[in-house]
Order: C-alpha cells, then sequence, then structure tokens
C-alpha cells in the first residue's frame, strides 16, 4: 500500500491562552499532541511581546522550556511587511518605516531570529497600499520589497512565507501568485489562508479560484474559516470587527476541496521545501475562535482543541497523513 502524502500540523499557540503566558501556550500544545508551533506572541515574565521584541534573555528561557515541553518552533510569525509602501496618511493607523532602513533592522532581526529558534521559515505579508488605491497599481513595488527580503533571508538559508491577507497588495490569490512570479526566487513561498479572502467576501467557488492561483507557490497552509460573508469584494476590510471565525469543517473557505487537490502535489512540494532545510509542508491553526484582528487572535485551550479536531476530521476525509503525539514520544522525552 502506497503511503499517505502528510503534512506537519502546528499553530499559534498565542492563540491557547489569553496573556499569551509561554508555559501554558507549550502546556496546551503537548496536551493536544502537537509537537510544532509558530511563535508570534509570549509572555515569559516581563509581559506580552511580539517576538521581534525578544532579549536574548528571554529568548533562552523560551528555549529551555520549548525543550521541558518537547516543542519546537515551526515558523517566526513575524508582522514582516505589515508596513506602508508609501508614506502617505491614508487614514490608517499602519507606520511608514524607509525600506532600507527596514531591511537592515527588521529583516534581519527576523532571519536572528529563525536562527535562534532553529527553524528555517519566516512568515510574512505583501505590504500596505495607500487605503482607496486599487492594489494592482502597487504589484511591481511590492514585488521588488518582498524580493529584496527573500534574498535576505536566501542569504541566511532561510525562506520567507508570503500570507494572502486583506488590506495588503497581496489581498488575494491571483495578486499574490503574480507577486510570485514576478520576485521568482526560490526562497520565496505563498501561504494559503481560507478566511482570510472569505471575510473580504468571496464565496465558497471564488476562494477555491484564488486558492488555484496561488498553486504553484504554494508550501504552507493557514488554517481558520469564516462564515458566509455578504460584503461586496475589493476595499478595506475592518480586521477588527471581524467575528465569524469558524473551525475548518464548519466554514465556507473550502478546505475539504483544497486539500483534496493539494494532496496530488504535497510529496513533490514536501520534497522542493526539504531541499531547503524545512522538515516539511507545514500547517498552522489559526483559528481566532473567539475573536481576531490585524495582529493575532484569541480562541482559548477549549476553541484551539476544537479547531485541532475540526481540521484532522479533514484531513482524514482527503486522506492527508499528521503525526500528533504517542506514547513512543512521551518515553523518548523521558529518556526510557
Amino acid at each position: 500500500m502506497t503511503d499517505k502524502p502528510r503534512v506537519i500540523l502546528s499553530g499559534f499557540a498565542d492563540e491557547a491562552t489569553s496573556d499569551k503566558n509561554a508555559v501554558e501556550q507549550f502546556a496546551v500544545y503537548a496536551a493536544l499532541g502537537l509537537q510544532y508551533y509558530s511563535i508570534r506572541f509570549i509572555n515569559v515574565g516581563e509581559g506580552v511581546k511580539n517576538v521581534m521584541k525578544l532579549t536574548t534573555p528571554e529568548i533562552q528561557e523560551i528555549r529551555r522550556l520549548q525543550d521541558e515541553y518537547g516543542i519546537n518552533v515551526s515558523s517566526i510569525g513575524s508582522p514582516i511587511g505589515k508596513i506602508k509602501l508609501k508614506d502617505v496618511n491614508d487614514g490608517t493607523s499602519n507606520s511608514y518605516i524607509p525600506f532600507e532602513h527596514y531591511l537592515k533592522n527588521d529583516v534581519q532581526k527576523a532571519c536572528e531570529l529563525a536562527h535562534a529558534f532553529e527553524t528555517k521559515l519566516i512568515r510574512g505579508f505583501s505590504f500596505y497600499h495607500p487605503k482607496g488605491d486599487a492594489p494592482t497599481k502597487y504589484v511591481s513595488q511590492a514585488a521588488d520589497h518582498v524580493g529584496q527580503i527573500t534574498e535576505i533571508c536566501h542569504r541566511h538559508d532561510l525562506t520567507f512565507g508570503l500570507e494572502v491577507e486583506a488590506n495588503l497588495v497581496g489581498q488575494n490569490g491571483v495578486i499574490l501568485a503574480e507577486i510570485y512570479k514576478q520576485v521568482n526566487h526560490p526562497a520565496l513561498t505563498l501561504i494559503f489562508d481560507g478566511a482570510n479572502l472569505v471575510m473580504q467576501g468571496y464565496n465558497e467557488s471564488e476562494t477555491a479560484e484564488q486558492y488555484r492561483a496561488m498553486k504553484p507557490g504554494l508550501g504552507w497552509f493557514h488554517v481558520k474559516d469564516y462564515v458566509a460573508q455578504t460584503r461586496k469584494k475589493g476595499g478595506h476590510v475592518d480586521e477588527e470587527s471581524q467575528a465569524e471565525f469558524v473551525p475548518c469543517d464548519l466554514g465556507v473557505s473550502g478546505y475539504e476541496a483544497s486539500f483534496r487537490d493539494f494532496a496530488a502535489i504535497l510529496p513533490q512540494v514536501e520534497s522542493r521545501l526539504k531541499q531547503r532545510g524545512i522538515p516539511g509542508v507545514f500547517v498552522d491553526l489559526e483559528p481566532h475562535l473567539k475573536g481576531g484582528g490585524q495582529f493575532g487572535g484569541f480562541s482559548g485551550p477549549d476553541g484551539t482543541g476544537v479547531a485541532l479536531r475540526s481540521l484532522c476530521r479533514v484531513l482524514d476525509r482527503v486522506g492527508i497523513d499528521y503525526h500528533l503525539r504517542d506514547f513512543d514520544d512521551i518515553r523518548a522525552t523521558r529518556g526510557f
């Protein structure tokens, strides 16, 4: 019998606890059987910090706790690319940072963090175009910026993952795929997130079209889902007002169809990623079941468990394998 194609389950562990406490994040993930997490917001005693703001002692303490709970970082959940392309007042609170400064500071910091946490992946975005303008006007500039970030990641032996998300230049799969095409770099991969499309007004068939557009560059999935959205596509989305997130077998993002289609190419994608030192294709839980916004979300330990079981049911139905901890893993951590 042929082995099933396989993904690696991961997730944004900060969604599991309201105060982002590191011990609670890791305890919930260990109890659910997860061995990987994407680090985004975390509290190791000095208050909640974005991963980009961590000090060396905090990184060392997180590494110690990771060893204690048998958990590893799948990706740096950075906000790289969530700044303005243009220094204009467009009515948003998004910041503008001169790009050369950004490369030398924020992007370099993200790469250093990836090495500190022994991951090969950095999650990022495609920059904010001026609110009210058509994103297509800024594809070339966004691609230029993403290309420079990707090259720096490549020099660090890392891979940059570009996520589809509202209000950015790459707000849908077609535009993100065009950015990917223009960058044309082996250190760039795309991240599909169905809810980030549905919340913009895409229906299930339209979301499937956006998935297909991204498919040639896909290397990663974020999993959160959304109920049917009646808003007209296009225009600015108030991310903080979005509240209809659901597990991935209850929404209209079409994860089952996307995963069933992706299963056919998963071995080839896995091989490509492994050539870059990445252990496989990560599927990151980011459920937002109790709320979400521009820079994060919350699901609680119960919501995280519900979301994981939903994802496992979908993967089971489409014939994609995945790993959860078993007794052999526990024995290994205890030195049996």
